[in-house]
């Protein structure tokens, strides 16, 4: 199986910080990570931008639950809930 196939995901949970992605590529950029007990994923929401999403500014720094679909190493989150 990809890693890229999205993999339906529930409770996921973890320490959201923003940290940099891609150094020294073209993709270089700051982005929103979910820290999780077992991997960090990139943390998108379904529904939000690809870059820059300012929505997910006032999750950084607190503990999360999410529901949503794993792509590879990006969490695409359908429900993010505040849980500290």
């Amino acid at each position: 199986m990809s890693s890229a196939r999205p993999i339906r995901v529930t409770a996921i949970r973890g320490r959201i910080r923003l940290g940099s992605y891609g150094v020294g590529s073209k993709s270089e950029r700051d982005t929103t990570f979910i820290e999780t007990v077992d991997a960090s994923y990139i943390l998108r929401r379904k529904t939000g931008p690809v870059f820059d999403d300012t929505m997910l500014t006032r999750y950084i720094g607190h503990e999360v639950e999410c529901d949503g679909f794993l792509v590879g190493r990006t969490l695409l989150a359908e429900r993010i809930n505040t849980i500290d």
